[in-house]
């Protein structure tokens, strides 16, 4: 049965997440923190011996230069990139540039938590008179993009960004998978969170477990197989390098193992 590998991360911190701001498309660069964290990251993949032969981004600086970051640490600037709007984070509409503490203020936690959290809801779309509104829809990268930027959504939920990357997904990146490359995708919070619902099939990806010191490790339900991408894939698990480099850790393949190696203290894997 064939293997297919595959590293799945979110970029590091930003300045908008110290500020606890709802950042989306708006783009912006990682923090010194988040800096950091992608070098720590790469340090980490570096030891152990992890060899990429293409990377993905989406078209948000954060993503990219966690990508940059983490090849230069390991020696692989070389390896070439590939970047998508596709794989930007989700665009939560009119919310964007909003404090989530103060939007909880305004309209409620339980509102607030729908609109970030739940599968299929909306937040209120982006309107011409928001002050991000220029910024993101005047930007030349979407000039490039494979559709029209009119048609370039104005508010997702989850739902709406699996749609949106599906398409990518399956026409990009898994004939890659499927020619025995190792893949490195540098993504956001939503966009790798959609991805794998899709790929392990696990619904409580929607509201994902924190794998780290003091927490509880996500239920994943078994690998599934697909036309697509047949079973196993090698490497499904996400590091999530916002805050502090910990992982979650969806299946026990090979790649847990070798993780398994790393401090105890500050890395909590468990696996079937």
């Amino acid at each position: 049965m064939a293997k297919y590998r595959l590293v799945l991360l979110r970029h590091g911190e930003g300045a908008w997440t110290k500020e606890n701001r709802f950042c989306s498309w708006v783009d912006q660069k990682l923090s010194s923190d988040g800096i950091k964290e992608a070098q720590n990251c790469g340090k980490h993949l570096k030891a152990l011996g992890f060899e990429f032969d293409l990377v993905f981004t989406s078209v948000l600086s954060r993503s990219i230069q966690t990508a940059w970051l983490i090849l230069e640490e390991m020696g692989q600037e070389w390896v070439p990139i590939q970047s998508s709007w596709r794989l930007n984070e989700r665009h939560y509409g009119a919310l964007i540039g909003l404090n989530r503490a103060e939007m909880a203020l305004n309209h409620g936690e339980e509102q607030v938590k729908i609109w970030r959290r739940s599968y299929d809801v909306t937040p209120p779309p982006i309107s011409e008179s928001h002050p991000y509104y220029e910024e993101i829809y005047n930007d030349r990268r979407y000039k490039c993009s494979d559709v029209s930027q009119d048609n370039l959504p104005k508010a997702e939920s989850l739902k709406d960004v699996l749609d949106r990357l599906l398409p990518y997904w399956n026409e990009k990146i898994v004939p890659e998978l499927k020619s025995g490359k190792m893949i490195l995708i540098s993504a956001h919070g939503n966009s790798s969170r959609a991805l794998l619902k899709h790929v392990e099939g696990c619904e409580l990806l929607c509201n994902p477990a924190r794998v780290g010191p003091d927490s509880t490790v996500l239920k994943a339900s078994p690998m599934r197989t697909s036309s697509m991408l047949p079973s196993p894939l090698v490497c499904p698990y996400f590091l999530n390098l916002m805050r502090i480099c910990t992982l979650w850790a969806l299946t026990s393949f090979w790649v847990i193992k070798k993780l398994s190696k790393l401090p105890s203290k500050k890395w909590k894997i468990k696996g079937k």
